[in-house]
């Protein structure tokens, strides 16, 4: 039977064990809607992780779930692999290549050199890049014309949650808030830049003064050097909630969980903002610290991809999540709704339409 898909992009997937070498995808030996008869059901749609590995409640999870779901309604057959580390991102796409997929999605930005490497050898499978713009240039100058990737705005979003975490701040007295990072890659200073600046503007807007710690833009500031919960990422956390903060955002996927270990140490009542997902609703053990959540909405655009592939319509340009298409956004303020004035979430509301409107500027790498 021809093949009617083709999809690459690096994703989430359950997790599956790995030796440093990388090892053998974990498959479904049937489709994955369980139909043979099914239309795709020879095509087989495949994702690899990061390091942070399929279960990190954040966008290795997010794109497996859009991955998965893709293949699922497809009929088609689905394979997984998860990187323990950068020395298992190249094995583990030539593991995928040998398994005969037909679309490939790499999960982060970590894993553009190598999708690139394979995409270049392969040029017959598809390959979808989440959260990297690989070699597109966005002027159609591309070295590998297999690859689409999948972009995220979160300035936009993470304006809103600024402006949000300023007011609430403002609210209860502090006037403080911070935010500490992985590393100083453009995919997670993205967060923190519109995150000062939704509190900058909270402070024009208001005449008010409310500081942010821990960034001062760039690549200076609180960075923990990993994206893992450890001892490191802890610390980093404490420093800035130890300079009296009232809300914390963590960026880099499960460090967020070292964060509320400092917040538990410190006896001070601190907010949470999320990444990526709404953790309120991934992660239960948030529900009483999470004020919002700045969203990727991953496993929408990882779902449509893989899913466009399968019905042979595969597009190499990039794909930018904004607020007007609602690649990116905020969560809802669940168990902090009460705490938070009615009249600042209106404002944040306006303020949303304000930035699709064009009437507020938010400036990103993306919007260059």
């Amino acid at each position: 039977m021809k093949k009617i898909i083709r999809v690459a992009a690096l994703g989430g997937a359950v997790a599956l064990a790995l030796a440093a070498c990388g090892s053998a995808p974990e498959e479904s030996g049937e489709p994955a809607g369980g139909s043979t008869e099914a239309a795709g059901s020879d095509f087989k749609g495949c994702i690899v992780s990061d390091a942070g590995g399929f279960d990190d409640k954040s966008f290795n999870q997010l794109s497996y779930e859009g991955t998965k779901e893709a293949t699922e309604e497809l009929g088609a057959q689905f394979a997984e692999v998860q990187s323990d580390s950068e020395a298992d991102f190249a094995t583990n796409l030539e593991s995928l290549v040998a398994e005969s997929c037909d679309a490939i999605v790499s999960v982060g930005f970590a894993l553009s050199a190598a999708t690139v490497e394979a995409a270049t050898a392969n040029p017959d499978i598809d390959f979808i890049l989440v959260d990297d713009a690989a070699d597109n240039d966005f002027d159609g100058n591309k070295d590998a014309e297999n690859i689409k990737p999948l972009l995220y705005d979160t300035a936009q979003a993470a304006f809103l949650a600024g402006y949000l975490s300023a007011g609430y701040s403002a609210g209860v007295g502090g006037n403080k808030v911070g935010t500490f990072g992985g590393q100083p890659y453009p995919t997670v200073t993205i967060f923190m830049d519109g995150f000062k600046q939704g509190v900058e503007h909270y402070n024009t807007v208001k005449g008010a003064n409310v500081q942010v710690v821990g960034y001062q833009g760039g690549d200076q500031g609180s960075f923990t050097g990993g994206f893992e919960a450890n001892d490191t990422a802890k610390q980093v956390a404490a420093g800035i909630i130890d300079q009296g903060v009232d809300v914390i955002l963590p960026v880099g996927g499960p460090i967020y969980q070292s964060a509320m270990d400092a917040i538990a140490d410190s006896g001070r009542e601190v907010a949470l903002v999320g990444v990526d997902a709404d953790i309120y609703e991934t992660d239960p053990s948030t529900q009483d610290l999470v004020l919002t959540s700045i969203l990727k909405n991953m496993k929408l655009s990882t779902f449509e991809a893989v899913t466009a592939s399968g019905n042979d319509s595969f597009d190499p340009e990039a794909y930018v999540g904004t607020l007007e298409n609602e690649g990116v956004g905020i969560a809802d303020l669940h168990n902090f709704e009460s705490k938070v004035d009615a009249a600042l979430v209106t404002e944040v509301d306006e303020l949303k339409q304000q930035i699709i409107d064009g009437d507020v500027t938010v400036t990103s790498y993306l919007a260059e």
